[in-house]
């Protein structure tokens, strides 16, 4: 895919909003304007069977009911009211321990400290090992009639590791603890279908799925919606556990995206885009470089992502050299303006330089073999002028 003349290697980042959905979305911009929660008319009404057959669609995907969808601003305001919300209003119980995987997004990193913070839980950190896989048997000698909650993301941001959710359920099953998924970056990797089995708690993101920017859901289980207190207050809506007037274009697109990834058509385009992400890591590993690819291999990962480690250079200088012809992202996330290597790199056990070489490079439906020649070219290019102002530099 490209923007103008840049190559657009950042899905994982964000995806367009397929045409599909933006032709779905279109009339609520308009003459189907309508408040969702005015009872008194029929546009409203209208309004409210929008956001109710969305609601449906983002439910089919994981083969939940519309009743266990609530709509959020995003994946992190979904995360957010799973472990917040539950935390809340568990305090006085004696399951005072939360699990959260080493690779989990910020996020809910973020989340779990303020959960120990201001809440008094402990939170103990799941390794990985080196494909970024947390281990089923690990995971069941940590837990205890202790645990509240476990969180586990379906498929890393990063590395694209997909979690075995299914295996990993059943063992926090057994242990009477809850399990939460961010699932943020799984419907363009895997079929969800099954998942409403395996989770109690499952976040998703629009704009990870080719619908737009500025929604999410989280999926709660039926008969634990009474268990999650809000973080927003107001109205009432969402049956108590988000108030606020749902963005009702912003729905529908989510739930346009959902209905288009619930396909067998869907499945193939994943095995057409791992093929790619392989040629693409193919070639690069066949230049001239010191070129690895980090994290699992081949159907153990998001099927467009290819996170390369580029031996020998700093990744910011790679993305820097190759702009504005390639969009892509490093490990790196910044903390306060502080630069710091991707923990989820260095929980996999690469060293700070390592993962500081690393790129992220996440192929989409519209990445082309034209895209990825060209990009591999373009990345050639950028290392061969690195390694030359380095010898000026040293000479």
């Amino acid at each position: 895919m490209r923007i103008g003349n840049t190559i657009y290697l950042d899905h994982q980042a964000t995806t367009p909003v397929d045409a599909r959905v933006f032709a779905a979305m279109a009339p609520y911009f308009g003459e189907s304007f309508g408040n969702p929660h005015s009872v008194d008319h029929g546009i409203g009404w209208q309004a409210a069977r929008a956001v109710e057959d969305a609601a449906a669609g983002v439910a089919g995907l994981i083969g939940a009911d519309a009743d266990e969808i609530v709509f959020t601003s995003g994946a992190t305001e979904a995360n957010n009211l799973a472990l917040l919300g539950l935390g809340r209003r568990e305090t006085g119980g004696k399951r005072r321990r939360i699990l959260v995987s080493a690779v989990e997004h910020k996020c809910v990193l973020a989340v779990s400290r303020i959960l120990h913070e201001q809440l008094g839980y402990r939170i103990e950190s799941l390794p990985v090992d080196a494909a970024g896989r947390v281990d089923a048997t690990a995971l069941e000698a940590t837990l205890a009639d202790d645990v509240l909650a476990v969180s586990i993301m379906a498929v890393n941001n990063e590395i694209g590791t997909i979690q075995d959710i299914a295996a990993l359920s059943q063992v926090v099953r057994r242990s009477g603890a809850l399990l939460h998924c961010d699932s943020a970056q799984a419907p363009c990797a895997i079929d969800l279908r099954k998942f409403w089995q395996f989770t109690d708690l499952l976040s998703l993101s629009g704009h990870k799925m080719y619908g737009p920017q500025g929604i999410g859901a989280l999926f709660i289980r039926r008969d634990l919606q009474d268990g999650i207190e809000p973080l927003v207050y107001g109205g009432g809506q969402q049956r108590e556990l988000r108030s606020g007037t749902v963005p009702v274009a912003l729905c529908v697109g989510m739930g346009a995206a959902a209905a288009l990834l619930d396909t067998r058509k869907a499945e193939e385009e994943r095995a057409l885009l791992r093929r790619r992400r392989d040629l693409f890591v193919r070639k690069l590993m066949n230049l001239s470089w010191p070129v690895f690819l980090n994290g699992p291999e081949g159907a153990q990962r998001h099927p467009g992502n290819a996170n390369m480690r580029f031996e020998g250079f700093e990744a910011h200088d790679i993305l820097s050299t190759l702009q504005p012809r390639l969009a892509a992202s490093t490990g790196s996330a910044c903390t306060s303006g502080i630069p710091e290597p991707s923990h989820v790199l260095r929980a996999i056990g690469l060293s700070a330089r390592e993962a500081e070489a690393s790129i992220r490079f996440s192929l989409g439906r519209s990445t082309t073999d034209e895209d990825i020649d060209d990009a591999v070219r373009l990345i050639d290019e950028a290392l061969s002028r690195l390694a030359q102002s380095d010898l000026v530099r040293s000479a």
